[in-house]
């Protein structure tokens, strides 16, 4: 007699062909052949895997974050009403006036792009203050790369410094529900010293004469310091988004207010104005990257229930590959974000960690992680872009002059903040 062998259950099999497509795309960038971005492929990923299923629509809700969807879209007004009220431009130029020598003008560039990236959009300011960094080198007779690539680092680095810097950030804060200013505590030393050390090695270069001048470039027109595409200051528009980040950020660290709400209450006031138009801030909204988000989702969730997840995680810590060793952590998480990029990678790892150190470690690497390749984050590929259309060819390999250093120290001033903390006993949470 022959035994029967049921045939296997074809929805983990789909479900997993599906999850690997779309972390296919999320490492291409998009599927061969297909005009689809990593949006794109996350929201047809999050349609197959409902139908691979046969979720629901509630069922698949039910399975986005909607607290992180909301806080991200909040700070995304937050920093359209900065760039409409022209702050982000304004700043910028008024720091590159300053009478300094480059070493210590890179110093005050850094601080400046750190600090506002720590409380708005990383990838706005670097929209925003590009194109005056590149005309600030010019007059200066200067090359604008690498002060365009340490721009990008610096906004990188410094949106590590808060749970509300960059997206990923944003989602850890949220899923893990980490304390705002437990979080600064913990963050802001080690983001301190990444910077130093950034600024140090610039400074080195420009000391060497790594970063060579170029002829001075008589600037005309729009070229002058007046881009086409950069609203003017608006000294009121400016005022009043500062006040509510100002506000926004005391409740986030002074109460226990649920931060979705504070931040969506925030940008609700924003859009009350009588000189910006609700279309121009809503047309400012990276409505992509919150599909992004949705799809993913989605789509990490039923990646989820097929278990493979769990097994695997438990199989290498049984071989004494753990995430809850820091460096192991450290170690997928930069490895991941240059794979498939920082949001995914961050998807993929936080339903394995517990405690909220590890929520703070996931958020720092994944964010330096950003630095060590030209694609490695959106900041890096705006200035490129930007760049570009001033006719400044910025490539992978003069990113990864600076990227490549600048991502090293960041990774070895955490871990010597951790082994300094381990050593001396002081807690970092």
């Amino acid at each position: 007699m022959i035994d029967f062998v049921p045939a296997p259950d074809w929805h983990p099999v789909a479900t997993v062909a599906v999850f690997a497509i779309v972390y296919l795309g999320m490492f291409l960038g998009g599927l061969p052949r297909l005009k689809l971005d990593r949006s794109g492929v996350a929201v047809l990923g999050a349609i197959a895997m409902i139908a691979v299923n046969g979720w629901s629509v509630e069922e698949a809700a039910a399975a986005i974050d909607l607290p992180t969807l909301v806080l991200l879209f909040a700070f995304m007004v937050l920093s359209a009403q900065m760039r409409l009220g022209g702050f982000y431009t304004a700043v910028t130029r008024a720091v590159g006036g300053w009478p300094l020598a480059p070493t210590a003008l890179m110093g005050a560039l850094l601080v400046v792009v750190a600090a506002l990236s720590a409380v708005f959009s990383n990838d706005v300011v670097c929209l925003a203050v590009t194109p005056v960094v590149v005309r600030m080198a010019w007059q200066r007779g200067w090359d604008p790369v690498p002060w365009l690539v340490a721009v990008a680092c610096a906004a990188n680095i410094g949106s590590a410094a808060t749970l509300i810097g960059n997206p990923q950030n944003m989602l850890i804060g949220s899923v893990m529900g980490i304390p705002f200013g437990a979080y600064v505590r913990a963050a802001l030393p080690p983001v301190l010293l990444a910077l130093a050390g950034l600024w140090a090695f610039m400074a080195w270069r420009l000391r060497t004469g790594a970063t060579p001048t170029v002829p001075l470039r008589p600037l005309t027109g729009a070229a002058a310091g007046v881009d086409l595409d950069t609203p003017a200051f608006d000294r009121w528009q400016s005022t009043k988004g500062l006040l509510v980040a100002g506000v926004l950020l005391m409740v986030f660290l002074f109460t226990d207010w649920p931060h979705e709400v504070a931040a969506l209450v925030a940008a609700g006031i924003l859009l009350l104005s009588r000189r910006l138009h609700s279309a121009q801030v809503m047309g400012l909204v990276d409505w992509p990257l919150l599909l992004l988000f949705a799809g993913l989702f989605i789509v990490n969730h039923g990646f989820e229930g097929t278990g493979l997840a769990a097994q695997a995680v438990a199989a290498l810590a049984a071989r004494g590959i753990a995430l809850a060793d820091p460096l192991v952590l450290a170690v997928a998480g930069v490895t991941l974000s240059n794979l498939v990029s920082n949001v995914p990678a961050v998807m993929l790892l936080l339903p394995h960690l517990q405690g909220h150190d590890q929520g703070v470690t996931l958020a720092l690497v994944s964010t330096y992680a950003g630095n060590l390749l030209l694609v490695g984050s959106i900041a890096n590929l705006i200035v490129a872009d930007l760049a570009q259309r001033d006719g400044i060819t910025l490539d992978w390999r003069r990113h990864a002059a600076i990227g490549v250093p600048a991502t090293v120290i960041s990774l070895l001033a955490w871990w010597g903040w951790q082994a300094l903390a381990a050593w001396t006993g002081f807690a970092t949470m």
